[in-house]
């Protein structure tokens, strides 16, 4: 068995044409979502994969072998449910919500910006119609959000640095001009006088005579 510990995210720095050339591994998502698992990749060769805890393999990462060869990632095609917005009855807005009552139930979910996925289950298909949305199931890649600190939660950019997020300068606001017309509430605009301090002179206490 050739074993795997090492995973370049979509294959990140590597040349095309040696990735376009490397064997595949087509996986689902209840495999890819695993960090240790045993898998046939196109060469029939036997793999042995031992990722970090809490990795997430995607659709286009490359594996690296412990003999250097690599080992490209196809997310495979799977049923899941397709939401959408009903054109008729709703707003896409409406998938706004279907994705905060979907995130309650700890619900993995594909978010697109004019749909969702999830994997299939008949009382949320139920749930989101009742919502006034499209639901079919479909045969598709299924590539869920990770979470927002997982090790797989998202893939960036190499100009990303997560470490050392850019600071963008903020100049300063113009100045507002008032017009006779305004109506805002100029009260904390005032300016105030400055308050002069004031000498208090305290003369001692006299005992009570006895």
């Amino acid at each position: 068995m050739l074993q795997i510990s090492k995973l370049i995210s979509q294959g990140a720095g590597l040349a095309p044409v040696l990735v376009k050339r490397a064997a595949t591994l087509e996986l689902d998502w209840d495999v890819r979502q695993k960090s240790r698992f045993d898998a046939t990749d196109s060469l029939g060769r036997q793999l042995g994969v031992f990722l970090p805890r809490g990795t997430l393999v995607r659709g286009g990462d490359v594996l690296i072998a412990e003999d250097g060869s690599m080992v490209k990632v196809i997310a495979a095609p799977q049923a899941v449910l397709h939401i959408t917005a009903c054109t008729a009855h709703g707003t896409p807005f409406d998938l706004t919500r279907a994705a905060y009552h979907l995130g309650n139930r700890h619900v993995p979910i594909e978010l697109k910006p004019d749909h969702l996925k999830i994997e299939p289950d008949h009382v949320l298909a139920d749930m989101l119609r009742a919502m006034h949305l499209t639901v079919q199931e479909v045969a598709e890649a299924f590539e869920p959000e990770g979470g927002a600190y997982s090790a797989g939660g998202h893939s960036h950019g190499p100009s990303h640095t997560p470490d050392a997020p850019a600071v963008t300068a903020v100049p300063p606001a113009a100045a507002h001009v008032h017009g006779p017309d305004c109506q805002h509430d100029h009260g904390h605009a005032h300016a105030h006088a400055a308050i002069k301090p004031v000498a208090i002179q305290l003369h001692p206490r006299k005992p009570h005579s006895q």
